[in-house]
């Protein structure tokens, strides 16, 4: 059975991802208003009221600005790791949310919802416990890896053999390097607790690639430092130097930053 996955929303702007099978839907990260998640959902066919969870990574703001406003609409069931649920409920602008909504998970460890099988495993970025997620239903897989301050053999083997890929790319090194951004939040973002660049993407992707990788997106483009066009064009050129790469296989796409993307199956 087939599992989907569309971007909502993705940037420094507003994060939101999709991801569904015939009886499940989820939905991985708020960092939009409610009427926005809405409206892609629509968009793309599924009722807002079907959603079964809302799942968080960390707790910084374009990630979750309307956890408040979703939970209240949908009295959704929220996963999120202790540490950062205590995080995100000392937003004031989160408002209060219902009790009994919250279900703690644990990092590195499985759960179920519905026929979905997830993991969220640890990354690094400068958040109090990031976590990125993958997903499992049968023998196909969908992974999210976003707000990656680097990779490691943890990040690989977690993302290896997924038949669809959502990577960070967020910025390009030159473009930041040249950008108004000040000094120290180039540094954060250059970091290992930071963001990958383009180029890191198509190495960590180069890495990842295998004959049944369908669907690559790539996400969570800096609006100030990253084009569409030259995220793409800087992974595609990573990847064209490594000789098992097919990239006339693999369908690469860029996620856009006010409106949903493509829905894609596996």
């Amino acid at each position: 059975m087939a599992i989907k996955l569309c971007s909502i929303a993705s940037g420094s702007s507003g994060n939101c991802i999709y991801v569904g099978t015939e009886s499940t839907q989820i939905i991985v990260d708020i960092g939009i208003s409610g009427k926005k998640m809405e409206h892609g959902l629509r968009s793309i066919g599924v009722d807002p009221k079907s959603i079964d969870a809302l799942l968080i990574t960390h707790e910084h703001s374009d990630h979750i600005k309307g956890v408040g406003v979703l939970a209240r609409r949908y009295r959704l069931p929220i996963y999120a790791t202790e540490k950062t649920w205590n995080k995100v409920i000392e937003y004031k602008t989160i408002g209060k949310i219902p009790e009994g909504l919250y279900q703690k998970i644990e990092s590195n460890q499985d759960f179920k919802i519905k026929d979905l099988t997830i993991h969220g495993f640890s990354t690094y970025h400068d958040a109090v416990d990031p976590i990125s997620f993958r997903f499992q239903k049968d023998n196909k897989k969908v992974s999210i890896a976003t707000d990656l301050g680097y990779y490691d053999e943890h990040i690989i083997n977690n993302l290896k053999n997924s038949n669809i890929l959502f990577l960070e790319a967020n910025h390009d090194i030159d473009m930041l390097k040249k950008s108004r951004y000040p000094y120290y939040l180039k540094k954060r973002i250059l970091s290992d607790v930071g963001h990958l660049s383009n180029d890191m993407t198509g190495k960590l992707l180069s890495e990842l690639y295998h004959n049944n990788l369908a669907h690559v997106i790539l996400g969570h483009l800096s609006q100030e430092n990253n084009v569409p066009e030259l995220a793409y064009a800087s992974v595609m050129e990573v990847l064209a130097q490594h000789e098992h790469v097919k990239c006339e296989n693999l369908n690469l796409l860029v996620a856009t930053r006010h409106c949903h993307s493509e829905l894609v199956v596996c």
